[in-house]
């Protein structure tokens, strides 16, 4: 059977795991991956959903990439997707939007995506397909959207650059675009005009994919049958999922969410209206401010949901529920072949009776939940 079909064990992505640097990278892998793989893929080739820094992917060669590919093959690993969204620092200290930056304006995030395609190469199993997820172009506030041709050259060049390294190497890599609330592409309609609008000769729309996460769709309010029958509709595969689950809050009273707030990450929220109808915020303290008693702006609110990735073993919470049904229903119809890795980063900001002992215990627990529900359970 060709690998591209079988399926392949649900992991998690490592940019839960603090640390910039390479040296930090390899430390974590084998600090906490390989504890992971012992607990949950023991007897079969674990993949890893590896996240990889601007800082750090300047400071692997070539030789040190066959290393790494070396002591990944020795300890039952492997990698099949990058995570290539967040450029800088993403932990301990705020980043809110400027985790989008560099944007597709700026040469260097062309720059970066093309060094993650070259170490992929490398570290890509034969007969599998790559994937990098990517910045959903830019983030809307901070965008001029004059520049947007420029955003989209960019785009372009990355995928020539990946059509060049699959004629070199024999290897597909995609740049898995991840749609994101706030930014230029937020839905998946969205996600279907750009690749409308990008114009791309087929050898180029070959190696442009979804990076699919989970939250960030639920909290369009869409539903997870329709989302994928979309992408169907217009040829546009996915190249690896990101299973997380978002808040989810049944009123209008949005105050009871207040301990979610935090410093470090952006927390977009939606509320829908009685007749369907989508309000959008940049972030949780603007919509506390907008949903406070007083102001009266929220009044029509049947429900709010807010990006705060929860573990997604969690569905009741004490103020409020999370959109784990999303996942229930999702999961099921994803073909066995699409990587699938779980994406709970806030582990470090999440109130303290959400986590579990430890970070390699709730990533355990989680990647049970999804194989579960992967087959149905």
């Amino acid at each position: 059977m060709n690998a591209r079909r079988e399926c392949i064990p649900v992991t998690y992505c490592t940019n839960i795991h603090p640390g910039e640097s390479w040296e930090e990278t390899r430390r974590n892998l084998a600090t906490h991956t390989l504890a992971v793989k012992a607990a949950v893929c023991p007897d079969r080739p674990f993949p890893v959903g590896l996240r990889v820094s601007g800082l750090a992917s300047r400071q692997v060669d070539k030789a040190e990439a066959e290393r790494f590919g070396q002591w990944m093959r020795e300890n039952g690993l492997y990698v099949a997707t990058l995570n290539g969204f967040p450029f800088g620092t993403f932990h301990a200290t705020p980043v809110k939007s400027q985790v989008y930056l560099p944007d597709w304006r700026d040469p260097v995030r062309l720059e970066y995506t093309v060094k993650l395609a070259e170490l992929l190469a490398v570290w890509l199993p034969q007969g599998m397909d790559g994937s990098i997820s990517t910045v959903p172009v830019g983030f809307r506030e901070d965008f001029d959207l004059t520049q947007e041709g420029l955003a989209f050259e960019n785009i372009r060049e990355a995928l020539r650059g990946l059509d060049r390294l699959a004629q070199r190497t024999g290897k597909r890599i995609r740049l898995s675009v991840e749609p994101e609330p706030g930014c230029l592409v937020e839905t998946t309609p969205h996600l279907v005009s750009l690749f409308e609008r990008l114009h791309l000769p087929d050898d180029l729309r070959g190696h442009l994919a979804a990076c699919y996460d989970c939250c960030h769709q639920a909290l369009q309010f869409e539903d997870p049958a329709w989302s994928l029958a979309l992408l169907e509709d217009y040829g546009i595969a996915i190249g690896h999922v990101q299973v997380s689950s978002a808040l989810h809050l049944p009123c209008a009273d949005l105050s009871c969410l207040s301990r979610f707030d935090e410093p470090v990450y952006l927390h977009q929220c939606v509320a829908q209206d009685t007749d369907g109808q989508l309000t959008r915020f940049d972030d949780l303290g603007q919509a506390l401010s907008a949903a406070a008693p007083d102001t009266g702006s929220c009044s029509e609110t049947a429900a709010w949901r807010v990006h705060f990735h929860l573990p997604v073993f969690l569905d009741q919470l004490p103020e409020c529920t999370s959109t784990q049904a999303f996942l229930k229903g999702f999961l099921p119809l994803v073909p066995a072949h699409i990587p699938l890795e779980v994406e709970t980063y806030t582990f470090s900001v999440l109130p303290k009776e959400l986590q579990a002992p430890t970070v390699v215990e709730s990533i355990v627990r989680e990647i049970e939940w999804v194989e579960a529900r992967r087959r149905g359970l």
